[in-house]
């Protein structure tokens, strides 16, 4: 039995391509371990986990003992359990004696709790951790997910007498995303393209944007769900949770909080919506931003948020929705050539979308019939797609049927065959 040793830069507690892979890897006659982040924060996520019988997952220890040692003795001296008048003398004291020893200690302490500095030593030490792991793994395939996992890839690969292979797993476009401005990030990606054994990139348009790049074309293998999740029967009551009425349309959102998203437009779009209660599911960074909106335009009884909820809990949820949104805004290409994980997940649902008309989720859409494609930077727009399939409750019910026949070619359970074909070469 072959066995895999997989990198991801995150907790994996919500990453369904991650899971999915692993998960088909370990049914398939592979050995899976996982190699990601712990989270000190969730008392429910542990250092060490089975999914199954081949495939576990390993958690690094997110912080340094000597960062979590510092930052405590900072903290005590800090909140005046001790007097700062004695200690002030204690370390006057010390720095006459020994200046050559104190001095350089007391600034490298500040530099280590109160810069950057601090969180290059997190990550270095954390990617450090993930290397030693991965290079005693001593794994027959090494498989980095994203960029930011490849050093620990490639060093704990081919950074032995006996090289074995590397693949590289690009679930984003790296060098045209938000927040990955600079241009180091190409020559970062370029440099270790050179030392791979094969690339996946998730659609036809990335895979051309990284030959007129690179010079080859990638292999492309799509995030698509598990097509099981759409027989799920169990439904979360979301309107007795948000204390709807039973015959309120709820307007979806699943997914991350994030910049670039369309959410504003979405907000923006709302006092133009015919009916229906609008709902976020996730959690991110401008959750607070779109709060802040909604009361301010005393929209607090329309809509609502409801915080992340566990992946294999969120079908559950998604069946509640008479639509969902699914509305990137073209900041950079990684948005531009998405075909998002969320566009399938509604799919698997029966719940037809308003989505963006990007090249690869319009294709889906339009091709399927399973929605409607509009601008997504103009809040006219969206609410014209969601007032189209408000005043016409037959279209949406086609739109929804259609989707039956579109998940039997848009799931996991067909798509992992070019996984396990990539694989099979090695």
């Amino acid at each position: 039995m072959k066995r895999v040793g997989m990198f991801v830069w995150n907790h994996f507690t919500n990453d369904a391509r991650v899971m999915r892979e692993g998960t088909s890897l370990a049914q398939n006659g592979y050995d899976v371990e996982l190699i990601c982040i712990d989270d000190p924060d969730d008392p429910n996520v542990k250092q060490y986990e089975e999914i199954n019988e081949h495939f576990r997952v390993y958690r690094m220890k997110r912080y340094p003992s000597l960062l979590l040692f510092m930052q405590d003795s900072y903290r005590f001296v800090v909140g005046k359990r001790w007097p700062l008048v004695p200690l002030a003398i204690i370390w006057a004291f010390l720095v006459y004696i020994f200046p050559w020893v104190i001095l350089p200690l007391t600034v490298i302490a500040i530099l280590l709790l109160k810069t950057k500095v601090r969180v290059l030593w997190i990550r270095g030490s954390l990617i450090l951790r993930m290397i030693w792991k991965g290079h005693r793994g001593n794994y027959d395939i090494y498989h980095s997910n994203d960029l930011n996992t490849m050093p620990q890839g490639y060093i704990s690969a081919k950074w032995r007498i006996n090289k074995k292979p590397l693949i590289y797993d690009s679930h984003e476009v790296q060098t045209s995303r938000t927040g990955y401005d600079s241009p180091w990030y190409e020559k970062f990606e370029r440099f270790f393209i050179q030392r791979m054994d094969a690339m996946m990139v998730e659609n036809a348009t990335r895979a051309k944007y990284n030959e007129d790049l690179y010079g080859f074309y990638p292999y492309v293998l799509h995030n698509y769900p598990t097509e099981e999740i759409s027989i799920e029967k169990e439904k979360a009551d979301l309107h007795a949770i948000l204390d709807l009425p039973k015959d309120e349309k709820i307007l979806l959102y699943q997914g991350g909080i994030q910049m670039g998203r369309g959410l504003e437009n979405i907000i923006e779009a709302f006092p133009q919506f015919k009916e229906g209660t609008l709902v976020f599911i996730g959690d991110g960074k401008i959750k607070e931003k779109l709060k802040q909106m909604v009361k301010e335009r005393n929209l607090e009884d329309k809509i609502k948020f409801i915080p992340k909820v566990p992946l294999k809990e969120l079908p559950k949820y998604t069946k509640n929705g008479y639509l969902g949104f699914q509305v990137l805004n073209n900041v950079c290409f990684n948005h531009y050539s998405a075909s998002s994980n969320k566009l399938f997940e509604y799919m698997m649902a029966e719940v037809p979308v308003v989505a963006c008309d990007f090249p690869e989720i319009k294709k889906v859409v339009d091709e399927n019939q399973i929605g409607v494609t509009i601008d997504p930077h103009l809040p006219d727009q969206i609410a014209k797609g969601v007032n189209y399939l408000l005043e016409n409750p037959d279209k949406r019910e086609a739109f929804s049927k259609n989707c039956i026949s579109a998940r039997k070619q848009y799931n996991w359970e067909r798509e992992q065959h070019k996984l396990l074909e990539l694989y099979q070469q090695f």
